[in-house]
């Protein structure tokens, strides 16, 4: 394994990335709008299918797919076989969806299909986070971790203006019919059967099998990057604070997936078609893609600290800026908010994790690392944002308004995160004596 040359690994990561990216594209951009205004589901309804399959995904990564990568060190194998199963069961899924017998119904089986479907996914989500950690030294992660995300974002590019087409068929059918007539589902099943491709000539990874590329070795993460003397790695109580403030900043951030496409989609609103959408969500991907490529700069200069509270910064400043923007044209520039947030916070908030990680509970401890994305992409917008909105329309408020205010309440929720996350970072800079090492047994197993 140890002659296998980093840049090979770099071009397979790199190709998996871009068509896992470009199927979330076409699938999700227009999934909310799809179950709000085709087939009839309140808002909280529609932020379901976000909240329970994550549940099942951050369920089984953590019982059963994270202790399995730690036992057996198969990051590959994971992988492949999470893509295979999941882009099986979205043709399947179509099919149950198109036979149920009325438009709610079929909401419904979209939820719990994807809940199933999560199951299989959250294989290949526990084996993506540790083949990277696996492979690449500690120094190196945010970088790997900025370029797959400029990739990443050309993919999602794609995939929205794909999305876009197919949802209505390039403005010549009705709104829905890529979903309801399975143009949508088949894409996304066939991009997942191929991705696993690239996967298929790499290394399988885990520290047993010298996956690490030449010249580090798992014990180099004992020195970087450095941590606080009165932070040790291993030291579970540091790396939990850590993850409650980034499922609060990533919860405010996420909670607008589901239902900001409802927003722009809305009659009296902004009246967005489909092909605005799909260019909204581009000028965020494009401007990841730019933040992507200077995350390792930036690193270098400000450290990771810094790029996890620039970005959760720049996140709660795109939810405000959405609750306010008087047009549609001025959401595009305001767009690169969330772009250059998901870009700096993701890679930063992956090193610093990585450095707090374990070589030996990789599995377990990404899994929990996982989770914080996983709950952050319905959790508040379940119990949040989308009571929020369906309280205010039936006070009579009318929808452009609660939608408003309901992104201010996932605002505040970054807020809150933002603001742990400082406290937390400065308390590890001065050295804060209550996050000292725990002795041996209080880390979870």
């Amino acid at each position: 394994m140890s002659s296998v040359r980093p840049a090979s690994v770099i071009i397979g990561l790199s190709s998996f990335q871009a068509l896992a990216m470009f199927r979330r594209g076409v699938f999700y951009t227009f999934l909310g709008v799809y179950l709000r205004a085709f087939l009839g589901l309140s808002v909280t309804e529609t932020t379901l299918f976000e909240t329970i399959p994550m549940l099942l995904n951050i369920l089984f990564q953590t019982f059963v797919w994270g202790r399995l990568a730690d036992r057996f060190q198969k990051r590959k194998t994971l992988i492949v076989w999470g893509e295979l199963l999941a882009g099986a069961g979205h043709f399947l899924l179509w099919w149950l969806h198109a036979d149920a017998p009325d438009l709610r119904s079929s909401g419904w089986v979209i939820i719990w299909g994807l809940t199933v479907i999560e199951i299989f996914w959250s294989m290949s989500n526990i084996g993506w986070s540790a083949y990277i950690a696996d492979i690449y030294a500690p120094a190196e992660r945010s970088a790997v971790q900025g370029k797959l995300a400029s990739v990443g974002g050309l993919g999602r590019i794609a995939g929205a203006l794909a999305g876009g087409f197919l949802y209505d068929r390039a403005g010549t059918a009705y709104a829905g019919w890529g979903f309801r007539e399975g143009a949508i589902f088949f894409t996304v099943g066939a991009v997942m059967l191929v991705s696993v491709l690239p996967f298929l000539a790499m290394p399988e990874g885990g520290l047993a099998r010298g996956a690490r590329k030449p010249g580090s070795s798992p014990e180099a993460d004992a020195s970087a990057p450095p941590l606080p003397p009165s932070v040790g790695r291993g030291d579970f109580r540091t790396f939990a604070l850590f993850l409650v403030a980034m499922l609060l900043v990533n919860s405010g951030v996420n909670s607008l997936v589901a239902v900001k496409a409802q927003f722009l989609d809305l009659a009296d609103g902004f009246a967005a078609s489909a092909r605005q959408i799909s260019l909204l969500a581009n000028v965020e991907s494009a401007a990841l893609i730019l933040t992507g490529l200077s995350v390792a700069l930036l690193s270098r200069r400000f450290g990771a600290g810094a790029l996890m509270l620039a970005g959760a910064a720049a996140g709660a400043l795109y939810l405000v800026s959405y609750a306010a923007a008087p047009s549609l044209a001025i959401l595009y520039p305001l767009s690169t908010l969330k772009g250059c947030s998901e870009g700096l916070f993701g890679a930063a908030s992956y090193a610093f994790a990585a450095a707090l990680i374990p070589p030996a509970k990789r599995g377990r401890w990404f899994a929990y690392y996982n989770a914080t994305f996983m709950l952050s992409w319905g959790l508040a917008a379940t119990l949040v944002t989308g009571p929020v909105i369906d309280a205010l329309i039936k006070a009579g408020l009318s929808a452009t308004a609660a939608y408003r205010l309901g992104f201010l309440s996932s605002a505040a929720i970054s807020l809150l995160g933002l603001g742990m996350l400082a406290v937390l970072l400065a308390a590890r800079k001065a050295g804060n004596g209550s996050m000292a090492r725990p002795q041996a047994g209080e880390a979870p197993e």
